[in-house]
């Protein structure tokens, strides 16, 4: 077999393990909307645009995203919060319809963006509702302004560091891979690796073709995707760090373990980040933590249950108290 055939074979073993060896029967779902009807509008952060949309008023609901996606995640998580708050989607710096500038993308740029992004906007008393990435990110500026947080709700999220001795060996293969100078490079900038493999793959339901349009519009051309190809390489295994990274996942885990914030955490099954023996964990381990199971799920859990998460954010948010600033 050709070099090139290896590659390919290895790299469709490994996501077919690490989203738990297989898809299976997968249809698309008539009742999964593919609309996203908002408003695009913009916020400047340090010279640059973050696109996002908005609807409804009252204290803000704000949706921080993750790898390789966009606020269109949640698009059908929107209408549901919408009677509730203001809710606000935001695009990632570098990604969905925000400018791609000259950055390194590290974890630490994210970070200030968020928070350049909220002060641009003036929130205050911010409900976050997180994945992915996005948990990292609403985590952190929780545990450093935990003033202005109102509550937190987050699925499929990263809650301390990783431990390589947690993953299987083909999932080890596989984030070795990733955070390879070269070929991590290959596989998501030439290939579109986390668009073309790693999105169909980490849901249940099969994405209809407009859906996998929206998802690749922000990454039509390769130098789009350094944000991709950075997040792999900022993952926080304790050991292999980056280490700085690793010492921000592990203040925002003792937050999230100690604070007295009303948190929500959804996970499905089997999960990729949260298995319901993780989420078992957590609740017990986290401090004023609701968990509520939503059923069959892997990693992009908006896409295979958004109705089920709607229901259950609104009705918790709805019970939240009145925070006193």
């Amino acid at each position: 077999m050709s070099k090139q055939g290896v590659h390919t074979l290895l790299s469709a073993a490994l996501v077919g393990v690490l989203s738990f060896a297989g898809c299976g029967h997968r249809s698309v779902q008539s009742d999964v909307s593919t609309a996203f009807p908002y408003a695009p509008k913009y916020a400047k952060v340090e010279g640059d645009k973050m696109h996002y949309v908005e609807v409804g008023s009252g204290d803000p609901i704000l949706l921080l995203h993750g790898n390789p996606t966009s606020s269109y995640l949640w698009r059908n998580i929107i209408p549901h919060l919408a009677p509730h708050g203001r809710v606000i989607a935001v695009d990632l710096i570098g990604m969905g319809r925000s400018d791609k500038p000259e950055l390194e993308y590290r974890v630490q740029d994210h970070a200030r963006y968020v928070e350049g992004f909220i002060d641009a906007l003036d929130l205050h008393n911010v409900t976050f509702v997180v994945h992915d990435w996005g948990s990292i990110l609403g985590f952190d500026y929780a545990a450093r302004h935990p003033g202005n947080v109102k509550a937190i709700a987050f699925m499929e999220a990263i809650t301390e560091p990783l431990r390589w001795e947690d993953a299987s060996l083909l999932q080890r293969m596989l984030f070795k891979r990733l955070r390879h100078p070269d070929k991590g490079r290959k596989m998501t900038v030439d290939k579109n690796f986390f668009i073309e493999k790693f999105l169909r793959f980490a849901t249940v339901r099969r994405l209809s073709a407009t859906e996998m349009d929206a998802y690749r519009e922000p990454f039509t051309d390769p130098g789009s995707r350094e944000p991709m190809r950075v997040f792999p390489r900022e993952l926080p295994f304790e050991g292999d760090g980056p280490m700085d990274v690793v010492a921000l996942v592990q203040n925002s885990s003792e937050w999230l373990r100690t604070s007295s914030t009303p948190k929500l955490l959804l996970y499905a099954k089997p999960g990729m980040i949260i298995s319901p023996d993780k989420a078992e964990e957590l609740e017990a381990s986290v401090k004023n933590l609701r968990t509520v199971f939503i059923g069959r799920g892997r990693h992009y859990v908006q896409e295979d249950q958004p109705e089920r998460i709607g229901v259950a954010l609104a009705d918790w948010y709805s019970g939240l108290p009145e925070k006193n600033l």
